[in-house]
């Protein structure tokens, strides 16, 4: 049995289906956000604080926020953010890539390109997007290979932060 469904393992599942998040969707993205910061940062978050910011990001435009989830059997398997950054160098948007999560027994079966393709659509149907940035975690080399087999390349920046969050 896949616990997660109650279906047997060899059952055949629905087909993955991408879209943008919609507020119902706070909870189970929430989760996925406190799993994936224990397992590629090893921290404990907040699940309270999580949720909030989750439903900010999907119910207040000025955020400049989308959420965006790969469904399969009623369930989110695989989701991203995106926030924009405008460019007065380049006079247009660039679409940030944030908190990418794919649950661990969907890993390695297309999801994530799936929600990649769908974004890089979004974003050109715009016609004001010039780019895709993301950020990752330095010592995450997986993440970094399938950045990579995507064609992104490595920009020529660090990221610095001051965070009064915690």
């Amino acid at each position: 049995m896949n616990p997660a469904s109650d279906r047997p393992d060899d059952t055949p599942s629905d087909p993955p289906t991408v879209r943008r998040a919609t507020p119902e969707d706070a909870d189970e993205i929430a989760a996925n956000n406190v799993a994936m910061a224990r397992e590629t940062e090893d921290k404990e978050l907040d699940a309270d604080r999580i949720r909030r910011g989750v439903q900010a990001a999907l119910t207040r435009a000025e955020l400049a926020a989308d959420y965006w989830v790969v469904e399969r059997n009623g369930r989110v398997v695989a989701q991203t953010m995106t926030t924009r950054e405008w460019s007065d160098w380049r006079d247009g948007w660039f679409w940030w890539i944030q908190s990418v999560y794919v649950a661990p027994e969907a890993r390695r079966t297309g999801l994530f390109r799936k929600i990649y393709d769908t974004i890089v659509a979004a974003a050109r149907e715009r016609g004001d997007v010039i780019g895709i940035r993301l950020y990752v975690e330095r010592d995450n080399a997986g993440a970094q290979r399938t950045y990579e087999n995507l064609g992104m390349t490595r920009t020529g920046y660090d990221l610095y932060e001051v965070d009064w969050s915690s």
